[in-house]
This record gives structure tokens, C-alpha cells and sequence, in this order.
């Protein structure tokens, strides 16, 4: 009798699907300015899901909320459009989900409550050159989230920490 291999599990099982996951402890939302939540050092990385929960409800005032990609040389790129994170719940979610059908990022960034939202970018994969990923609010409100980027090195070396 032959026996079937044993899936991967757990960790490894995600990062066969996703790549490698680096987490962001939770923190205070930055204050009507951009702030870094991940860094990438020694080259390009294909970001493949990134997400954000709320550990502290966000204060209902509007604010319109975005990532941006924050190059260590040349210009910053939106990675999506605006959305008003105001009054968020606990365990509420955020994340971006790129159309390649769409102008790119133009698609804002995805607002969820607790229940769920989808992640996986699959086949449409973000290409981030060396630099930060930042958080960018419009607004000064209360509210902490906490963050997860999956990523593959694209160049030799490259690496994602959280900021």
C-alpha cells in the first residue's frame, strides 16, 4: 500500500500558498500624515496579501485612509484609493485587492467588519521596490490596528520587516 504525502501544515502550508509573514504589532493610527508600517531592504519584493486589524476602535470622525509605496529612491506610488476608516469595529479589517483590469491602484482600500475579507492577491501580486509601505490618515483619530504583509522575494536578499 503506498501511502499519500502529508500536506504541509500550518505555517508551512501558508507560506506555500502566500510566502513569507511578517507582522506588525498593533499601533495607534498616524496622525494626518503617513507613517511607515513595513520596511523592504535589499531589493524588490512581490507583496501577495496584506492586512490590517483593528485592536482598538477607530473613533467615528471621517478619515480617509490609504497605503502608500514609499521608495527609498524615486517617487511614492498610492497602492489604492482613499476609504473613510471612521468608527471601525474591533476585529474590523482592512486590506487592498488589486484589479488588473481596473486603472492600477485605483481600487480603494477594502473595509470590512470582524466577520471577513479577502487577501489573497493570487496572480496579481504587487511589485514594491526597496523602502516602506506606509499608512497614510487623513484625519487625526483614535483607533489602533494591528498588520500583516506576505510577501516572496523578487530579488536576491530582499526582505520585509515591520516599521
Amino acid at each position: 500500500m503506498t501511502m499519500a504525502p502529508t500536506p504541509p501544515q500550518g505555517s508551512a502550508f501558508r507560506k506555500n500558498l502566500f510566502g513569507l509573514k511578517v507582522d506588525r504589532n498593533t499601533a495607534a493610527l498616524p496622525q494626518t500624515t503617513a507613517a511607515p508600517i513595513f520596511t523592504v531592504a535589499g531589493g524588490r519584493v512581490l507583496v501577495t496579501g496584506l492586512i490590517g486589524e483593528v485592536t482598538t476602535a477607530i473613533q467615528n470622525q471621517a478619515n480617509n485612509t490609504k497605503l502608500i509605496a514609499n521608495p527609498t529612491t524615486g517617487s511614492d506610488v498610492d497602492l489604492c484609493a482613499v476609504v473613510d476608516v471612521a468608527n471601525l469595529e474591533v476585529g474590523g479589517k482592512l486590506s487592498i485587492t488589486p484589479d488588473l483590469d481596473a486603472t492600477p491602484f485605483s481600487v480603494a482600500l477594502d473595509k470590512q467588519l470582524a466577520g471577513a475579507i479577502p487577501i489573497g492577491f493570487g496572480a496579481k501580486a504587487l511589485c514594491v521596490a526597496a523602502g516602506t509601505i506606509d499608512l497614510s490618515c487623513a484625519a487625526s483619530n483614535t483607533g489602533s490596528v494591528k498588520w500583516s504583509l506576505f510577501y516572496v522575494p523578487l530579488d536576491d536578499g530582499a526582505t520585509v520587516t515591520a516599521a
